[in-house]
């Protein structure tokens, strides 16, 4: 279990992962924690496209993990290296509203404004990993409370809604993780609960 915790409120949090050895065990800090970077608009718990806010929640992580470096080893999950095409649709009247999606390189897709050119965003993006947000199911339309919340790296500044961890921490986090354990990242304004 991932938990950021605003500290203060606003571009600045706190991410530890914990762990524990079955359901009726007490969760133990395996990892951090650390200072982590968030959306400019802090936490919030009714996000909406283009507000910069970071959701508050508890949500899984997603199957494939990306980058545009190499692969940097270690990893549990499959992972995608970015090339020219790569996109995070984040066009909420898209039908492929907050996915995946890979164009022909050198083609704009309708959906670009808005959206991520993944494969440009080489200081955030040099590995990421999937915050599993607004999606099973994906709302799009004027209602949209977001896509392409991303576990990705340090970038010096508020990030857009995503969690951000220096490159050395992320990849700690990214190794960490296993599909198998069904890993969640819980995002909320205090730590007290992870503490319990």
């Amino acid at each position: 279990m991932t938990s950021p915790t605003a500290d203060p409120p606003g571009e600045i949090a706190s991410l530890a992962a914990y762990a524990r050895a079955s359901p009726a065990a007490p969760w133990r800090r395996v990892l951090g924690p650390w200072p982590a970077e968030i959306g400019s608009s802090g936490l919030r718990a009714d996000r909406h496209e283009g507000d910069g806010s970071t959701p508050i929640g508890v949500f899984g992580i997603g199957a494939t993990m990306y980058g545009n470096d190499p692969d940097p080893g270690g990893l549990h999950y499959a992972y995608h290296r970015l090339v020219c095409g790569d996109w995070w649709d984040e066009d909420p009247v898209s039908p492929l509203y907050n996915r995946f999606v890979h164009v022909r390189c050198g083609t704009t897709p309708a959906f670009a404004p808005g959206s991520e050119a993944l494969w440009t965003e080489t200081v955030a993006y040099p590995f990421f990993a999937v915050v599993r947000f607004n999606v099973d199911p994906t709302i799009g339309g004027t209602d949209a409370p977001g896509s392409g919340i991303f576990l990705h790296s340090w970038i010096d500044e508020p990030t857009d809604g995503c969690v951000a961890l220096p490159v050395g921490e992320l990849l700690d986090v990214l190794r960490w993780l296993r599909p198998a354990a069904d890993p969640v990242i819980e995002i909320e304004v205090s730590a007290a609960r992870a503490r319990r």
